[in-house]
């Protein structure tokens, strides 16, 4: 699909210009006199040169993050509680919005809203973008007249997901930096600091400890085959990379996901709290329980958890309650369970999945919040061992050599 600029008149005389993408120029241009414009020129775009031409053209500077997202949600709940109609609403958008990528997201769907499609249909064809959550929520609010209530929906829940999963996040940050640089350090001194020490240990002729000996041979290793460990650590990722994208690595790394000690117990609480969130919002949108469990399942991140949603939805489709089908899972703890059983008996199911998600989400703050605390110290012990263990290994044998004489 290429794209092309135009610059037309509307119906009833008024200048505009847009983009639109089409096979071809002739389809383009019969596009838009299906939209009743009259085409005053039309032109492909050109692309950029040099080298942030290319780069853009990879999308290395045109990616639509999840933040772009929950501000763009914003926005058309403003726009829409003003009353602002939404071609013009859009039209704000794109003047407003400073993500090339975004921008042009937001100009397709303007022509498309221009040309007669429904803004769920518009945001559908941009899946790497607005999720079939995202989509059908809009659907729903178009269905039910409700857009304002609806991004209002949107904008909450897209702010608490990413409220949580960049908590999570940026608390992996600090001991991810400092388990990287310790591990550099300790590579650095196996390469360039022990052979010396180990030649001159070896030219005393005593017997050496065996952990000073273990670290020794580490350092051989390393300056004779790193590049043969670094080329199979390369090889090894990008087998563990295609195998997590089969249907056994995907079951597997999410086992894995879950038992981590303390990690896993926080994986576990946000994949919770998004499933108890989604249902709430995707339900108390007007989605149905079957529409809304099989769009949470393509949305929550864990195969595991994805399969139970998927196996709730086929027993919901034979007649079974969803607490009754979440029951017979481990990885569903009975408070869950049992909130919703509750849900289903009063008629207020929405309302206790909101309960549940608010519950989990602050499980996972506090889980979170603890481990950040503990994090420091125990990034000291484990420095601490490894160079300890280190100085250890080298200065003990130099010690003994130093106290013979």
């Amino acid at each position: 699909m290429a794209q092309y600029t135009y610059k037309a008149r509307t119906s009833d005389g008024k200048e505009t210009q847009g983009s639109i993408e089409a096979s071809s120029i002739d389809l383009a241009v019969s596009s838009l006199q299906r939209r009743n414009f009259l085409v005053t020129s039309i032109a492909p775009v050109q692309d950029k040169g040099g080298i942030m031409g290319f780069l853009a053209s990879l999308g290395l500077f045109a990616s639509v993050s999840q933040k772009d997202i929950v501000i763009l949600s914003r926005q058309l709940a403003t726009l829409f509680s003003a009353k602002v109609p939404i071609a013009e609403s859009f039209k704000i958008l794109v003047g407003e919005t400073e993500n090339p990528g975004l921008r042009r997201v937001l100009i397709g769907i303007l022509d498309d809203i221009q040309g007669g499609l429904p803004m769920s249909q518009a945001m559908g064809k941009h899946p790497d973008v607005f999720s079939k959550f995202y989509v059908a929520m809009v659907r729903s609010g178009e269905e039910a007249g409700k857009m304002e209530e609806i991004f209002d929906f949107l904008a909450s829940y897209l702010e608490r997901n990413y409220d949580l999963a960049s908590k999570a996040r940026n608390a992996l940050i600090y001991p991810g930096f400092v388990f990287g640089v310790f591990i550099t350090v300790m590579v650095m001194m196996l390469v360039y600091v022990i052979p010396p020490i180990a030649s001159l240990l070896k030219e005393t002729g005593q017997d050496l400890p065996f952990y000073t000996v273990a670290v020794i041979a580490f350092s051989d290793i390393l300056r004779r085959f790193g590049i043969i460990v670094l080329l199979f650590l390369a090889v090894f990722t990008v087998f563990l990379i295609r195998y997590g994208q089969t249907e056994a690595g995907k079951i597997y790394f999410a086992k894995v996901k879950l038992s981590l000690p303390i990690l896993g117990n926080i994986f576990k609480k946000i994949y919770l709290a998004r499933i108890a969130d989604n249902l709430h919002t995707l339900i108390s949108g007007g989605i149905t329980v079957v529409r809304a469990l099989e769009i949470t399942s393509e949305v929550v991140g864990n195969e595991i958890y994805r399969r139970i949603m998927l196996d709730a939805l086929e027993a919901v489709k034979g007649g079974s309650m969803i607490s009754d089908a979440f029951a017979k899972y481990d990885a569903i703890p009975p408070l869950l369970s049992q909130m919703i059983k509750i849900g289903e008996a009063t008629g207020k199911l929405d309302y206790i999945l909101g309960s549940v998600s608010r519950f989990y989400t602050r499980e996972v703050n506090n889980l979170v919040d603890n481990m950040v605390n503990l994090i420091e110290p125990l990034m000291i012990i484990v420095l601490g061992i490894g160079v300890g263990f280190l100085a250890v290994a080298i200065l003990l044998p130099i010690y003994s050599i130093s106290a013979g004489f």
